[in-house]
């Protein structure tokens, strides 16, 4: 990952894109109005309005574009959006710091033999799907790493995804700048006190579900899900690159600082 200026951004043209929420809906009506509106293809801005998921859905769907992405909350949390304005936007965007992230690509194989592949850009995480707990075998770069974890799942998360799900299952803040994944366990119960693990960027993670008709896995790489999975291979995509837009003062890095102190 990386973190630039956006000096030369230009911002004439801008997509408003807008989640299902009442909230989100109308803003989008009031700015479009005073801002105009183009087709994110034609853009050379896409804002997005909505929650923290909204603007993973959008940094998907508009990846293909090369288009930055600058998100106003109009969700929840918002750790990955700016405060939302309907004044001086042109302003905000020509003064706004740009971060480059780096997806996760995982391709999982079900137990029908079907392959499937995603990309993630906060974690991909894998869950027990059942009554009993999951047994997962860990595997980095072709070496195995861990035999049998026993536990409700695991996951691996990226630096600007390492306050999410992996803050909530006690895994570490990673800073934005760092070249390394959090590997994270969810209520390991064996090996009890195992952590996790900082690992490489470039490092190529492997999970295999042990007993897995009997103790039935899900794998989800962000909101996109698949059940019943015999085996799980992650590694960052860095040909990909999703670009997203802050107030100055407020990126990504400052962010994950000052949540480490809340």
């Amino acid at each position: 990952m990386c973190s630039t200026g956006n000096r030369n951004i230009m911002t004439k043209r801008i997509a408003f894109l807008a989640s299902d929420a009442k909230v989100a809906q109308t803003a989008r009506e009031t700015l479009v109005a005073r801002y105009g509106h183009a087709a994110p293809r034609d853009a050379d801005v896409v804002v997005a309005l909505g929650g923290d998921g909204f603007m993973l859905n959008t940094l998907q769907g508009v990846q293909h574009l090369d288009t930055p992405v600058y998100g106003m909350n109009r969700g929840t949390i918002g750790f990955l959006m700016n405060e939302y304005a309907e004044t001086d936007l042109m302003a905000r965007l020509s003064d706004a710091e740009e971060e480059v992230i780096n997806p996760l690509m995982m391709t999982a194989m079900d137990q029908s033999g079907q392959q499937h592949e995603a990309l993630a850009i906060n974690e991909v995480s894998l869950l027990r799907a059942g009554p009993q707990a999951a047994r997962l075998r860990i595997s980095v770069d072709g070496r195995v790493r861990m035999s049998e974890l026993v536990c409700d799942g695991a996951l691996l998360a990226t630096p600007a995804g390492s306050t999410a799900y992996n803050y909530s299952a006690h895994g570490p803040i990673v800073p934005i700048g760092a070249d390394v994944l959090a590997l994270t366990p969810i209520a390991a119960f064996r090996p009890r006190r195992w952590r996790g693990a900082l690992l490489p960027k470039a490092a190529k993670v492997r999970f295999d579900v042990i007993e897995a008709d009997k103790r039935p896995v899900i794998v989800a790489a962000d909101s996109i899900s698949f059940p019943d999975i015999d085996w799980v291979e992650i590694r960052s995509k860095n040909t990909i690159q999703h670009r997203i837009l802050f107030d100055p003062g407020h990126g990504l890095e400052e962010r994950l600082i000052s949540e480490q102190f809340t």
